[in-house]
């Protein structure tokens, strides 16, 4: 795999929640920053040690902008 692409979106109780496309990761967090640790340690337990050597892609999702976008 040569990439790997996560959605990360803000739930309603104001945490951001990530899941991985075509593979069984899921994180959630307070922050945003948080996220991207963690997502990097959800990724470094769910593949092989020193398996993944591709990119990791978080696709953020935001109420607001989307909201924005839909008027």
């Amino acid at each position: 795999m040569s990439a790997l692409h996560l959605i990360v979106e803000e739930a309603p109780e104001a945490r951001f929640t990530a899941h991985a496309v075509g593979a069984g990761i899921f994180t959630e967090a307070d922050h945003l920053q948080t996220q991207h640790a963690r997502v990097r340690d959800a990724v470094r337990c769910h593949f092989d040690a020193g398996h993944f050597l591709g990119l990791i892609h978080l696709h953020i999702a935001r109420k607001a902008l989307l909201q924005r976008l839909l008027d």
